[in-house]
């Protein structure tokens, strides 16, 4: 049975406060790299009262190890699992879907510098501060919402639905790919990432790298009695700079970018290095982050790096006496791009238009997401689609609560169009 677009615009507005509410719960739990376990638990007692299959998905690296799209981790996955609301028609007449959010969220920074603290969500001017709110919490919320709107209406999917709460998608996304290794596969997926209502079709490429640098040391009453090994990594990263430059150059630009300023990025993330102030550090370590376009191969990338820090550590004169190796840990990403014809985004625009009033926007990302698991190595496709927030990843990130919301009810719409309704047994629509 089908139900109307006015009525699921009431049903998802009759759960704001319960949104508003879920999402300032799932903010207080600082689900940072190691830490997601409390927000699990709150995903998977909610999972449980809509009436879902609860599973929980452990990411075993054995199994995973020689999966394509696999990173090297950072930390141990002992107690660290996915969580995934199952639910299956008694009968399957529409099509599949996966609605997949991640639950880990990135360090806060600096906390005398949040207004409020990054944990204690507070709402102003009908936004949501804290850390998470927006990346990506809210996306995790509005799919959830958009389920239990359904089922308010006294109507389910007509087709098998998987919500996954996944761990670690800020620096490997091996927890969307244990759910892929376990099987969850669908004729499409839908992440509700905060790229503020836009549609994503394409990602850059992201790999990590960690540069462990040595010189000399010496006493800094003669430094030049010494090798900085600060000092060379600062070095090191300015060949790396320069070559993701060459890559952004016109005539290398990938064309989902062509029109972007400056699609793909360098950043020295994290730096580690001395062990006294009077003393010429003799090894220094350093986290880095680079962006690629699709269709460039990981092997070539991790080649082109460990050739410019060979040539560099070679041939320039400030860095004689240093040596440099490279470790890969952290994301070995692939970039891709999405099909805007395909059925799946041709609805989630015309749902989008139907909800909004306003044509999509096509987004081509300068970042990475967990859809490149699905559209890559899942047969299933994916996309990105979520609420409009401000300074992820910063201070004082925030989320737009009317957003958030207009994102349930866009889902809820595409949910209905794509899977098909029926009546949940036992009760009347």
């Amino acid at each position: 049975m089908s139900v109307g677009t006015d009525d699921i615009r009431r049903a998802v507005a009759e759960l704001r406060d319960e949104a508003v509410e879920r999402l300032a719960g799932l903010v207080r739990e600082p689900s940072v790299l190691g830490d997601e376990a409390g927000a699990q638990r709150l995903m998977a007692d909610w999972f449980a009262e809509l009436g879902l299959e609860v599973r929980r998905v452990p990411i075993d690296l054995e199994t995973l190890r020689d999966r394509p799209g696999f990173s090297p981790p950072l930390i141990d996955y002992s107690g660290r699992e996915n969580v995934v609301g199952v639910h299956r028609p008694a009968e399957t007449t529409g099509r599949s879907l996966i609605l997949n959010g991640h639950i880990d969220v990135v360090p806060p920074g600096p906390e005398h510098l949040w207004t409020d603290p990054p944990f204690s969500p507070v709402v102003r001017d009908g936004r949501m501060y804290g850390r998470g709110a927006g990346d990506m919490k809210a996306g995790i919320v509005a799919y959830t919402i958009a389920f239990a709107a359904l089922r308010g209406l006294g109507v389910e999917p007509a087709a098998p639905v998987w919500l996954q709460s996944v761990v670690e998608e800020e620096c490997t996304g091996n927890g969307a790919l244990a759910c892929l290794a376990a099987g969850y596969t669908a004729d499409a997926a839908v992440i509700p990432e905060p790229f503020g209502q836009c549609m994503m079709t394409a990602q850059v490429g992201v790999m990590w790298a960690r540069l462990h640098v040595s010189g000399r040391p010496a006493h800094v009453l003669d430094t030049s009695a010494g090798v900085n090994a600060i000092d060379a990594v600062y070095r090191l990263c300015d060949a790396l700079r320069e070559m993701v430059e060459g890559w952004n150059a016109p005539d290398s630009r990938h064309p989902a970018w062509e029109d972007h300023p400056h699609p793909l990025n360098f950043n020295l993330g994290r730096l580690d290095g001395g062990d006294w102030t009077s003393t010429v550090p003799s090894a220094a370590v350093a986290d880095v982050r680079v962006g690629f376009f699709p269709g460039m191969a990981l092997d070539d990338i991790r080649a082109d790096i460990e050739q410019r820090i060979d040539a560099a550590v070679r041939d320039d004169p400030a860095l004689a006496g240093v040596s440099a190796r490279v470790e890969w840990r952290g994301f070995q990403a692939e970039g891709c791009e999405m099909d805007p014809d395909d059925p799946m985004m041709r609805l989630l625009a015309d749902s989008h238009q139907e909800i909004t009033g306003q044509s999509i926007v096509h987004l081509a990302s300068t970042a990475t997401t967990d859809a490149r698991f699905f559209q890559l190595y899942g047969d299933t496709p994916a996309t990105c689609y979520g609420p409009a927030a401000d300074a992820i990843h910063g201070i004082d990130e925030s989320v737009d609560l009317d957003s958030m919301m207009e994102v349930a009810t866009v889902l809820a719409v595409f949910i209905a169009r794509w899977c098909g309704t029926r009546a949940i047994p036992g009760q009347h629509a």
